[in-house]
């Protein structure tokens, strides 16, 4: 059997599928044991648990005052109707209405603000513990090893630095 171009290309890009496939089912098979799996499962499932929290402290918290501020008016249920829904003389509804929930968008919104802002501070305290573990001067937090060589290691090659200068000054 005589093999066109058209197959030979067919073959080489799976050959070629085949070898993207390996690399990247070894690259996943290094970052699942590297333990970023974990920590991102275990970053999903709290996420997943401060969110209940948000929607809890929305809803059964800031939303109440916020009614009571607009005269007992549910925030939540507040809507721009584009269209009436139909009933027939039974009180059936025939045909749904169209309406713009813009309290419910309200209310999504405060739990952004609250869920962003709440990020910015515990990464803001992550940072700041991270500056201080790394800053080889501070004996009020251990520093890592590797910092701790290479702030040694800077030092001896300061000193070398001088000692040279030194030398070819004489």
């Amino acid at each position: 059997m005589i093999e066109t171009p058209i197959l030979q290309s067919n073959i080489f890009a799976s050959e070629n599928i085949k070898t993207l496939g390996m690399k990247l089912f070894k690259e996943f098979k290094e970052f699942a044991v590297k333990g970023n799996m974990m920590d991102m499962a275990i970053g999903i499932i709290i996420g997943a648990s401060f969110n209940k929290v948000i929607d809890v402290l929305v809803k059964r918290v800031f939303m109440p005052p916020l009614s009571l501020l607009t005269d007992g008016v549910n925030i939540q249920e507040k809507k721009v109707i584009l269209k009436e829904a139909v009933k027939d003389t039974s009180g059936t509804i025939i045909t749904d209405e169209v309406a713009i929930g813009y309290g419910a968008l309200g209310e999504a919104l405060l739990d952004f603000l609250i869920i962003g802002f709440t990020v910015f501070i515990v990464v803001k305290f992550m940072n700041r513990l991270k500056n201080k573990a790394q800053d080889s001067k501070d004996t009020t937090v251990a520093t890592p090893k590797d910092i701790e060589l290479l702030s040694n290691l800077t030092e001896l090659m300061e000193e070398q630095n001088t000692l040279l200068k030194t030398k070819l000054k004489l």
